[in-house]
């Protein structure tokens, strides 16, 4: 029997409040998982446990056709951070004044909430729905995120299980609900520079080499270069330093290296390798013994236009009234991993503004909504194809 449709927010309340309840810091579960496999094995759901690396994963699948849906998302949190400093304890969700305040109440458990009950209520209502949903989950996205959803994607890749449609629960909405649908999401490459010098007094330059000098005119060149112009989808690449380091801790010997960890955020009006090619450029330009290290933690991908974007626009706007503006803009996401098995894939989910910070949240008349529009794109993509 399917849940009013008033009643549906208040049933993910009720699972939103028992996920936080659950202490999940990454890369942690706290038990998550099990409880949501326990609710959709009930809902005839066969649940494929795929831990790894001390990892909790699962692939979750109802039916055996095509086309295959996907709801995608992370059980495990970030820090609380001080204690001291929360309204009240983290993982005891407790509302006031209009929302509901809990580590991942908003990044991303309510999500989780809404995908599940949206879920049940749209197989109650529709037992032989033609195609196949499917959950990933795992509690590994807001750490390393390498023993978590890449390797489930590794596993349906290798036995060609590929999605139609996928949805990634993540907070994107930025000032209104329904406002921000990501379609994509920029690229991230590291960059380990060590720049190697010769370490003496610093009463006798003469007889040492500073690499923080020698390095500072490059730096201050890779800082000024415009990497390209961005395109419709994407702005432009940026180049930015996160950290630098050089000394021993005191003031009279000069460094013998220089550590500069930076990172680019691009989009696909630029590569990894000729962003890489770009920098060794300048470096080698300025004569500089080095080192340096690469590591390309995301590519940027882009869903075009298609029935899931056109099904979401369409939910969001029926459910909401707002109309949704698709955008790349923001981090990285397990949808990096996904795309690889995935036709197309979007994110939507609650605002964002409280995300990582103390006394996270999430407002409680989203809960309705959300669940509403999740359930709104199933009947779209597999009742109405």
């Amino acid at each position: 029997m399917s849940t009013p449709q008033n009643d549906l927010g208040k049933a993910a309340i009720a699972l939103a409040k028992d996920l936080i309840s659950r202490q999940s810091v990454t890369p942690e579960d706290g038990g998550c998982q099990a409880l949501i496999a326990q609710r959709l094995k009930a809902i005839g759901f066969t649940v494929e446990p795929m831990a790894h690396g001390g990892v909790v994963n699962f692939w979750a699948r109802r039916g055996k056709s095509a086309p295959v849906f996907c709801f995608a998302g992370h059980t495990d949190v970030v820090p609380p951070g001080p204690l001291t400093q929360w309204l009240h304890d983290p993982f005891k969700p407790f509302e006031q004044n209009g929302k509901l305040y809990g580590r991942g109440s908003s990044d991303m458990k309510s999500s989780l909430a809404a995908m599940v009950v949206a879920t049940e209520n749209f197989v109650a209502k529709h037992p032989d729905h033609p195609g196949s949903i499917a959950f990933l989950l795992t509690s590994d996205e807001e750490a390393d995120a390498v023993d978590g959803t890449v390797k489930v994607v590794e596993a349906l890749k290798n036995r060609n299980e590929l999605l139609d449609y996928c949805i990634v629960g993540e907070p994107t909405c930025e000032t209104r609900f329904g406002d921000t649908v990501k379609v994509g999401r920029r690229g991230s490459l590291q960059g380990r520079l060590k720049v190697k010098g010769i370490q003496g007094h610093i009463a006798y330059p003469h007889l040492a080499r500073n690499p923080v000098h020698q390095a500072l005119p490059a730096l201050a060149e890779l800082a000024t270069i415009v990497w390209d112009k961005g395109n419709e989808s994407f702005p432009p690449t940026s180049w930015q330093i996160s950290n630098a380091h050089g000394g021993t801790g005191v003031t009279n010997v000069i460094p013998g290296e220089f550590l500069v960890l930076f990172n680019f955020r691009f989009g696909t009006s630029s590569t990894a390798d000729g962003l890489k090619q770009r920098v060794h450029e300048v470096l080698d330009r300025h004569g500089l013994e080095y080192e340096l290290h690469w590591t390309l933690g995301a590519s940027p991908f882009l869903t075009g236009k298609g029935p899931l974007i056109e099904a979401s626009l369409a939910a969001i706007k029926q459910v909401t009234g707002v109309d949704a503006a698709p955008t790349t803009t923001g981090g990285t996401s397990d949808g990096r991993f996904i795309v690889a098995v995935a036709k197309e894939l979007i994110e939507f989910g609650p605002l964002n503004d409280s995300i990582h910070k103390l006394n996270e949240y999430i407002h409680l008349n989203s809960f309705e909504p959300l669940t509403q529009i999740y359930e709104n794109i199933l009947e779209r993509l597999l009742l109405r194809a």
